[in-house]
């Protein structure tokens, strides 16, 4: 556990890059579990993931060696090509995770960027210390106040006035629709939607888009800012 009823699980294999998810069967349960990419290194996947339900309790719970069946390398993902020189990534709650591969990727690519990290107080936080051993600049923010900065994403952005040419954001719709909406330049969102298959069969993950309907998990996660309608 790293925060408050949130696990990290590292799993032996390859086969995804930043933005794409993986889909877990849990014994006992009909539908798997879609949980996104936090880090890809040496033959093995981190994902981040906190205990809402029952499927996530039994998955926190499951001894290290546990065989699980996973589809990997699903959804479309981040585009790092978008950027030219510096990029914002905007993580709020759960949506930090799949940044930070995205992160990695961007500096590897020669990029300058700046993260602002966004929960709701002191105990929810993750990864920060992982981010600023990456990123040019980190800026944190908690609803309460308890550290950073005292409200949203957005507050941090304003005080932080950081220099992007196109910005990356996964978190919370409602926090998401915010950065869209005012963000200025061009950006990405990954979004997240109930999934029934994960892969594109069962329609349950559409949402209507500016070009119609598109499925999260097939067309998506990761879906350009103007092609949203929030």
């Amino acid at each position: 556990m790293i925060a408050v009823k949130t696990f990290k699980m590292v799993l032996e294999g390859e086969g995804a890059v930043d933005g794409e998810f993986i889909d877990i069967a849990i014994p006992g349960f009909y539908l798997r579990r879609p949980l996104s990419i936090c880090d890809q290194e040496d033959g093995r996947l981190t994902v981040i993931y906190k205990v809402v339900g029952e499927g996530t309790k039994v998955l926190s719970e499951m001894a290290v060696g546990t065989e699980l069946e996973v589809l990997t390398g699903l959804g479309r993902g981040f585009d790092a090509d978008a950027c030219r020189e510096e990029a914002l990534l905007v993580g709020g709650g759960l949506g930090v995770p799949p940044l930070y591969l995205l992160a990695k990727e961007l500096k590897a690519r020669g990029k300058k960027v700046t993260a602002v990290l966004g929960f709701n107080k002191a105990d929810e936080i993750i990864l920060t210390q992982e981010f600023e051993t990456v990123c040019d600049q980190v800026a944190v923010s908690t609803v309460d106040g308890s550290v950073g900065v005292k409200g949203f994403v957005t507050d941090a952005i304003a005080a932080l006035k950081p220099d992007y040419d196109f910005f990356y954001t996964c978190g919370p719709m409602v926090m998401m629709k915010v950065v869209c909406t005012t963000l200025e330049g061009p950006g990405e969102a990954s979004l997240e939607e109930r999934m029934g298959c994960g892969a594109g069969f069962c329609y349950g993950c559409s949402i209507q888009t500016k070009s119609g309907p598109r499925r999260v998990c097939k067309d998506g996660p990761v879906f350009k800012k103007e092609e949203l309608t929030w």
